[in-house]
């Protein structure tokens, strides 16, 4: 088989990964992918949004299989044009993407169907949200903008003050473009966090191992929120009862709800859960991997992944036993000096061979890129570091010595980001 990978983080180079140790697998194409995924793959200079070249691209290879990672392209319909042409992706269609492309639509189908999730309201116009924050909402609340923020459109406000700059921020800054068209204003929810994806094909949903991130930038937790700065698998909070739980009142009328409205979903539902005192409910849907979660579920599972992706492309998921090993893994995202805000790129990276035939250790590139023969940085999230142990103390506890003087550096035994990585000698 070929197969063409859409995407260029570190969740793309996980799967690049994953599909490479697939026996089906002859020629890995990437589009347009990264410094680590060229070791993998052959990148090709074409941007995830380019619908009708990526599918020029596939005819002219003769692709057997593309598989869409990034959220963009699939909200705006990528599949629908690969399949108008005939061509076998992995992926829902626009009409089913949009569990992760609006959240106003995803808490309306919650509602309808009777899915667990938190209190809310949607508003399109920010008087009206503004009215109703001064006269019905309890502090603290959440605002979030509609659409794909890359993780950021999330807004905590503890009190009403909060509340006013955030309507702002969202509805007529646009801060967050035009996901904030529409608003969401949601009850406040306690509890831990815990992620789940699946295999979804249509009709049969095949959930994977949990994981667990961590959203803040900095040592300590003392940075902004971003799009997730590590993550483990599995969460130890993810009890059986949970999952029997979910799988009565979540994954499954998920899946039904989505054919129910003639929007049948195939590909990769992500389950963000809370784990509140009234039970599990549903903080979001996204319609892909989760980066960095992909980084720790994906090294953990033993099923040949494009056997996996095939059944949910045919309709036959429901003929997959989808296994995972009983270990654990644990994942530390290197980023750069000052993400999610403003960060230099292009600064060398040294001591990529200390991961060379390593069991259990892998470095996977998001934010990197080649430059001149020297891989170099290229994002704010630059790069995934994972380990794997008998269990979640043992793969924290993995050691990684780092080559001295290099501007890598890592020590996943200590859990501690030596903050070089960016800094120029």
């Amino acid at each position: 088989m070929k197969v063409l990978i859409v995407g260029s983080g570190g969740r793309e180079h996980a799967i690049a990964w994953s599909v490479s140790k697939s026996p089906k697998v002859d020629k890995i194409y990437c589009a347009p992918g990264n410094a680590g995924i060229a070791e993998l793959a052959e990148c090709v200079d074409i941007g995830a949004m380019e619908f009708e070249k990526l599918a020029d691209f596939a005819q002219e290879k003769a692709i057997d299989l593309t598989i869409i990672g990034m959220d963009d392209p699939l909200v705006g319909g990528v599949v629908d044009v690969f399949e108008a042409r005939g061509l076998k992706v992995f992926g829902p269609r626009k009409n089913a993407a949009i569990l992760e492309g609006s959240k106003a639509f995803s808490k309306d189908l919650m509602k309808k169907y009777n899915i667990p999730t938190a209190a809310y309201e949607n508003f399109d116009d920010p008087e009206k949200a503004l009215e109703y924050l001064r006269t019905e909402a309890r502090f603290p609340i959440v605002l979030k903008a509609d659409g794909l923020a890359l993780g950021k459109g999330v807004l905590i406000c503890q009190d009403l003050k909060e509340a006013e700059d955030g309507v702002k921020e969202i509805m007529e800054d646009k801060k967050f473009g035009n996901a904030g068209n529409t608003m969401v204003i949601e009850e406040f929810m306690t509890g831990r966090e815990v992620s789940v994806l699946s295999f979804v094909d249509g009709k049969t949903i095949r959930t994977m191992t949990s994981a667990q991130d961590h959203k803040r930038a900095q040592d300590g937790d003392q940075g902004l929120n971003t799009g997730g700065m590590g993550t483990f698998s599995p969460s130890p909070f993810y009890t059986e009862e949970v999952d029997e739980f979910c799988r009565k009142y979540v994954y499954q009328p998920t899946v039904d709800a989505m054919a129910a409205e003639g929007r049948p979903f195939k590909g990769i539902i992500f389950f963000g859960l809370m784990l509140t005192p009234d039970g599990p409910k549903v903080l979001e849907y996204n319609a892909r991997f989760g980066d960095p979660e992909a980084q720790v579920v994906l090294p953990r599972m033993k099923n040949d992944i494009i056997e996996v992706m095939e059944a949910c492309v045919n309709g036959t998921l429901d003929q997959i036993d989808l296994q995972f090993e009983d270990n654990a893994a644990v994942c530390v995202v290197l980023a750069s000096d000052g993400y999610p805000v403003k960060y230099e790129k292009g600064i060398p990276m040294y001591g990529f061979e200390n991961f060379k035939g390593k069991d259990g250790y892998y470095c996977f590139h998001a934010g990197t890129k080649l430059k001149d023969g020297q891989i170099v940085t290229n994002g704010g999230r630059v790069l995934g570091i994972t380990a794997t142990g008998k269990d979640l103390k043992e793969a924290r506890k993995m050691p990684m010595k780092p080559q001295s003087g290099s501007h890598l550096q890592i020590n996943i035994c200590a859990m501690i980001l030596v903050r070089q990585l960016m800094k120029h000698k």
